[in-house]
């Protein structure tokens, strides 16, 4: 295992997101990070002003080729390319690529969601040249299914992938609360992989949080790995999320394997 630290972002504003790009530039200086990037509002934004029809299955957005054209544009084109210049910004030495490029994501196709892909495997050389060379990869969540068909991908499922392929020892992913809540209603502070599958059996666990808990199990691939579910938008976040057990939702490996190997998940 690694000490690779793997930020998922979501796709909003770079204003909402400038605190944490700030952070990211720093840990890069430590650590060796890779960031993987949404675009789920600014692509819902781009399909509403075209006419696009879209739709979701169980809080996974459904995409057929209209909607690939316009995520692929917004993801690769407009999202990656403004995280990527607001982190030079921060004299941070990013690089942008999709999981097309290289082949660096391997996609398997979801059943029931069209040129949806979920992440079955990394070519690990190219991100750890990129990382031996000081950099930072910045991906889109984008990849090649096994008929060599470009598909959208989840963000939370690629930063998952990413993270078990490079043996990453941290996983944050960013979101717009603040953790996984109980029955109760109340944040946990750590939940257990057989924890998270009861409540997602039971439903206390659901809509959009399913493939955020998934790629969190998926990415605990090593003995000792750790998936941190925060709010991207809090003041500190990202320090907070790797060193502060009072913040964000911590899920843990009880060994090698913990995970059940790499899961599915919609798209962005």
């Amino acid at each position: 295992m690694s000490e690779i630290v793997v930020v998922k972002l979501g796709g909003t504003t770079l204003a909402e997101q400038r605190q944490v790009l700030g952070e990211i530039a720093t840990l890069a200086r430590r650590r060796p990070v890779v960031l993987v990037h949404g675009g789920g509002k600014r692509i819902s934004e781009w399909l509403e002003r075209l006419g696009v029809q879209t739709r979701f299955e169980n809080g996974l957005r459904v995409t057929d080729p209209a909607a690939l054209e316009v995520a692929a544009a917004v993801l690769r084109g407009v999202v990656n390319s403004e995280l990527v210049a607001a982190l030079r910004d921060e004299g941070c030495d990013a690089v942008g690529l999709s999981g097309v490029d290289g082949g660096l994501l391997i996609g398997q196709r979801v059943p029931g969601l069209g040129l949806v892909a979920s992440v079955t495997g990394v070519r690990r050389d190219l991100i750890d040249q990129l990382l031996v060379g000081g950099q930072v990869p910045v991906v889109a969540p984008l990849a090649r299914d096994e008929g060599g068909v470009v598909c959208n991908v989840n963000a939370d499922d690629a930063a998952a992938g990413i993270a078990a392929g490079l043996g990453a020892r941290q996983l944050v992913l960013m979101t717009d609360v603040d953790g996984v809540r109980g029955a109760d209603g109340q944040r946990l502070g750590t939940i257990t992989p057989s924890g998270a599958e009861a409540m997602i059996a039971d439903g206390t666990i659901a809509g959009g949080m399913v493939p955020k808990v998934r790629a969190a199990l998926a990415a605990l691939a090593w003995d000792g790995a750790e998936a941190i579910i925060a709010d991207g938008s809090a003041p500190g976040a990202l320090a907070r999320a790797l060193g502060d057990p009072a913040f964000g939702t911590r899920v843990s490996a009880g060994g090698a394997g913990a995970g059940g190997g790499w899961g599915g998940g919609g798209a962005a």
